[in-house]
């Protein structure tokens, strides 16, 4: 993959340009390839133009337009790490980036007809046998100019790159999350919080390998370490509501206010699921759904499934819309307790037969 590197033409003799080339292989053309490989590509030339010309695949340009395409948001991601510019090339339109489409025939010519024959088993050794024929063929001398693509590329267009960042560049993936009640957005099963001043909004998710962050209104709200456990909790503890805060709104005792107007069991399961947590606001959303059941299966047989999940030692949502489910707690309500013949003297009882 070649990149254009933008210098003052007017400053420049029209051989001034080097050509420098960078190549590598990539297992797909996936956006994450596209990037890691540009990533890799400033890396190899130690800085940053202020200028990048790629193709216009789908999986950069989500929406392709002659004069403002479309990038998507990864891209987008991408060129504020680095600091610069992303105008993908016209579709059908390779005169938009000549000198890449002529580092890509000596990048054919002189490395991969080499390897042409040769059979790889990974991703990993092309790369290692790409790795020495690149660098030949940038410190290869012209043939009718002074010295090779490298020495041109160092004397003249190095200079004019922009340093790299600290930072090392990381993809990215982003969604539209809204934050809920118990001051948490959930990403892939798991809950992160944000403060808490921000519930009933939507935020935006940027996620990497390692972090997931938060953003509102393209600022960073908050920040935490991917986790893949499912239904686990993520949870700075200034990020929650302070009790004079919210006891208009959301309290545990308006949640189990609300159970009981249901029934007991009910109360009492919306209690253990608020005592199970360590914050008593991851409960919330539980609680919230436990309640919502009613009006799918009505009170009566909600208070039946509570005091049959209380029975067998659990307090799950989960555990309790199984029950409703299955219908487990009609099958519970009517079975009739077993008949024990009262005490009377005319019965006899099964000794007298003997």
């Amino acid at each position: 993959m070649a990149k254009r590197w933008d210098a003052p033409t007017s400053l420049l003799p029209p051989w001034a340009f080097p050509g420098y080339c960078f190549a590598c292989a990539t297992p797909t053309q996936t956006g994450r390839d596209w990037l890691g490989a540009t990533a890799q590509a400033l890396s190899f030339c130690g800085g940053v133009p202020q200028l990048i010309i790629p193709d216009n695949p789908r999986a950069l340009v989500s929406k392709a337009e002659r004069y403002e395409p479309l990038l998507t948001d990864s891209v987008r991601d991408f060129a504020r790490h680095y600091g610069c510019s992303i105008l993908p090339a016209r579709a059908y339109h390779p005169q938009d980036k000549p000198k890449v489409e002529l580092s890509v025939l000596l990048v054919e010519r002189w490395i991969l007809a080499r390897l042409r024959k040769i059979q790889f088993t990974s991703v990993e050794e092309v790369n290692d046998a790409i790795a020495p024929l690149l660098h030949w063929l940038n410190q290869r001398a012209f043939q009718k100019l002074p010295g090779s693509r490298a020495s041109v590329f160092a004397q003249i267009d190095a200079p004019a790159l922009m340093a790299l960042p600290v930072q090392p560049w990381e993809w990215a993936v982003f969604k539209t999350v809204r934050v809920h009640i118990d001051s948490h957005v959930e990403f892939e099963g798991h809950r992160y919080s944000v403060p808490n001043a921000l519930v009933g909004l939507a935020l935006e998710l940027r996620v990497t390998a390692h972090a997931v962050e938060a953003l509102h209104r393209g600022n960073r709200v908050a920040s935490h370490m991917r986790c893949a456990h499912k239904g686990g909790f993520t949870t700075v503890t200034e990020h929650l509501p302070e009790r004079h805060q919210h006891q208009a709104l959301w309290t545990p005792e308006r949640l189990v206010a609300w159970g009981e107007r249901i029934g007991v069991a009910c109360a009492a399961t919306v209690r253990k699921m608020l005592e199970r947590q360590r914050h008593p606001e991851h409960a919330y959303r539980a609680s919230l759904g436990l309640l919502s059941l009613s009006k799918r299966y009505g009170g009566a047989r909600l208070e039946v499934a509570c005091t049959l999940a209380l029975s067998l030692g659990t307090s799950k949502y989960t555990h309790i819309r199984d029950i409703l489910l299955n219908r487990r707690d009609l099958l519970q309500s009517s079975m009739a307790p077993e008949w024990i013949s009262p005490t009377h003297a005319h019965v006899r009882g099964a000794n007298y037969y003997q």
